[in-house]
């Protein structure tokens, strides 16, 4: 029997089929301790015993047959008045018999006699012997009518117990077969605030997330193929090149020059891939945020004046945090050389600094094309470009903004777009103190700007 139901509802009638026969039994006993030894039944039946033997003794069998006979009718069942051999006073037969069947000590002893209650009551003297016989009140078939509405009334809701039990966990188990075959798209939806509904909610979580994976794997497959096509092409392309061009030294130039770009968009690949790692392993160091901004304003500086433009640091505050230097500063410099790449000529690229208490704020700002407000949470997807025609003249690979992304969401920050009209403004922010041993949940529950992107990316997958 693996039946959750089954084994729920069998439980909940075992329990009231033992709940109804406790009530029973307490109820026996109960009327056995009324009518026991010294109860108000007992000195009921010696004041009757002390009327019957003065009605007896002042007024004969007569007098004492009328007042047992209005005791009979009064109290209910047969009240005889014998003396120690067992004759009846009232009327003169041998009840000897019944009298057997009587125990009698100091004072009045009840007992069950074929089935009615008997109550034996002797006189201080031992001259009378009153013997009452009353018809049990306490039968099962007299309460059936009131057990029975009450039986199905609880077997109802412990049907309904058990029904709102199951059910809602064989619906779950449905689910959870459904998105095992592939439909990654189910949910469980659950409304319940109990731990079922918990757990449904939690499978929500779970499958929204593997679902998120598995649709950035399939896009990524799909956009790493794309990207290698080009350079694999152009690498062909030149290697016949080299057999059969008469400058042979140009041809081999290009062909290490294909190479490299391949090399690059490779190691751009696994830093992406090394980026999106475990929080808890992010290094902990302190570290001079304010001197790394500007290092890396220095670095860029140059290919900033190749391309007729320059960079200006706006904040030079000195701030120190904790964190991982590397990967802060790949974040920054891509974000940065990002901007470079669409300023135009003559113009400049604004980077800030500043502090809050709790975070430290970088501030990237071009005054290029700028990128269109549904574009703004897409551009931190993988290979990502608002131009699709996916030239490397337009730009990158595609990956230094998600190499970013994915830096400062280990370090537990945010990174977000907003167009600057003209130009784009691309943000970081990133607690001075990283949080403890908590990390990894926090990582799991990601930052508001990973649900619009995989939002964004669950839209464009169908």
């Amino acid at each position: 029997m693996r039946s959750v139901y089954t084994k729920i509802l069998l439980w909940c009638f075992a329990t009231l089929v033992l709940s109804m026969a406790a009530m029973v039994m307490v109820s026996q006993f109960v009327f056995t301790q009324m009518v026991s030894k010294g109860s108000f039944f007992d000195r009921i039946n010696v004041l009757l015993l002390e009327q019957a033997q003065k009605a007896y003794e002042s007024n004969g069998p007569q007098a004492l047959a009328a007042h047992l006979s209005r005791a009979d009718k009064v109290l209910g069942g047969e009240h005889h008045l014998v003396d120690r051999s067992g004759r009846d006073l009232a009327t003169g037969e041998d009840q000897s018999a019944l009298l057997r069947q009587f125990r009698f000590e100091k004072g009045a002893i009840q007992d069950m006699i074929d089935g009615r209650v008997a109550a034996g009551v002797a006189s201080d003297d031992g001259r009378y012997r009153l013997l009452v016989l009353a018809s049990n009140p306490y039968r099962l078939s007299s309460y059936l009518p009131y057990y029975v509405p009450i039986f199905i009334a609880v077997a109802l809701l412990c049907w309904a117990l058990a029904a709102r039990i199951a059910s809602p966990l064989r619906d779950l188990a449905r689910t959870v077969d459904r998105f095992g075959r592939g439909d990654l798209s189910v949910r469980a939806n659950s409304q319940r605030r109990d731990e079922i509904g918990e757990l449904g909610r939690t499978f929500d979580r779970m499958a929204e997330r593997i679902e998120s994976l598995l649709t950035s794997e399939r896009r990524l497959l799909q956009d790493i193929s794309h990207e290698l096509r080009t350079p694999l092409a152009r690498m062909s392309f030149a290697a016949e090149l080299v057999l059969t061009a008469d400058d042979r030294a140009a041809a081999v130039a290009r062909l290490k020059k294909q190479i490299r770009r391949l090399s690059d968009l490779v190691g751009q690949l696994v830093e992406a891939t090394q980026a999106d790692g475990d929080p808890s392993a992010v290094a902990r160091e302190n570290l001079r945020l304010d001197k790394i901004v500007s290092d890396v304003v220095d670095d860029c500086s140059l290919e900033a004046d190749a391309h007729g433009s320059r960079i200006v640091l706006q904040s030079k505050t000195a701030l120190e945090i904790e964190g991982d230097a590397e990967r802060i500063r790949r974040a920054i410099e891509n974000i940065v050389r990002n901007a470079v790449r669409y300023t135009p000529a003559g113009a400049t690229v604004d980077v800030s600094l500043s502090v809050t208490p709790d975070t430290a704020k970088i501030s990237v700002r071009d005054y290029g094309p700028g990128v269109p407000e549904e574009a703004l949470t897409k551009i931190f997807l993988p290979f990502f470009r608002v131009d699709d025609s996916r030239t490397s003249s337009t730009g990158g690979v595609g990956l230094g903004l998600t190499i970013a992304q994915r830096a400062v969401a280990l370090h537990h920050g945010r990174i977000w777009a907003e167009d600057a009209n003209p130009g784009l403004l691309v943000a970081i922010e990133i607690p001075i103190l990283l949080p403890g041993p908590s990390a990894r949940e926090y990582h799991s529950g990601m930052p508001q700007y990973a649900d619009k992107q995989v939002a964004v990316l669950k839209e464009e997958t169908k």
